[in-house]
């Protein structure tokens, strides 16, 4: 819950700082983000109907909030991106990962479904791909996460801040309001 109102707060002041042009979403340490506690997400299911319906609705709000920025946004992806960590690659306008990274939609081994999640997951990598990896939760490699479209760049573990890097060299080239209003239109 911190670490969701962090992220909001941040997407915020990001969106209203004229000096940033472009927002780059990382991971600290080994992995993107590797979803949800697992002790909080099993505490959760003692939560009455209100409290996870709340706590669900902060979550698919910061995803929506960072969906929605009016400036673009990469996720710079690597070890692993679990659950929770794929909205938040799909809410992203670009995502990059390093050839090492894996992926997986695991909620239904939780007995929990992908609701959050799922539009934003389902606009990056299809329906019909969406359908096996959210009811299987099987883990799939970052080559697969390029071959459906969930990312769009797929480098070397080394080569993942240059990729980023030269993506931002093109970002900021474009026109601020042309951009917000770019997507918009999209």
């Amino acid at each position: 819950e911190i670490m969701i109102a962090e992220l909001t707060a941040a997407f915020t002041e990001l969106e209203t700082n004229a000096d940033v042009r472009a927002v780059v979403l990382a991971g600290r340490g080994k992995v993107f983000c590797a979803g949800a506690d697992l002790h909080w997400m099993k505490k959760t299911g003692e939560f009455g109907f209100e409290e996870n319906q709340r706590d669900a609705m902060t979550f698919g709000a910061m995803l929506n909030r960072l969906h929605a920025l009016k400036k673009p946004t990469v996720a710079r992806v690597h070890g692993a991106a679990i659950a929770g960590g794929m909205g938040l690659v799909a809410a992203c306008d670009i995502a990059v990962a390093s050839t090492d990274t894996e992926f997986c939609v695991s909620e239904v081994r939780l007995r929990l479904t992908p609701a959050t999640i799922s539009p934003y997951v389902l606009a990056a990598m299809g329906e019909r791909t969406a359908r096996r990896y959210f009811l299987t939760a099987e883990r799939f490699t970052a080559a697969e996460a390029y071959r459906v479209g969930f990312v769009q760049e797929l480098v070397q573990p080394d080569e993942l801040d240059a990729t980023v890097n030269a993506i931002l060299g093109h970002l900021v080239q474009g026109g601020p309001g042309a951009q917000t209003a770019t997507k918009d239109l999209i």
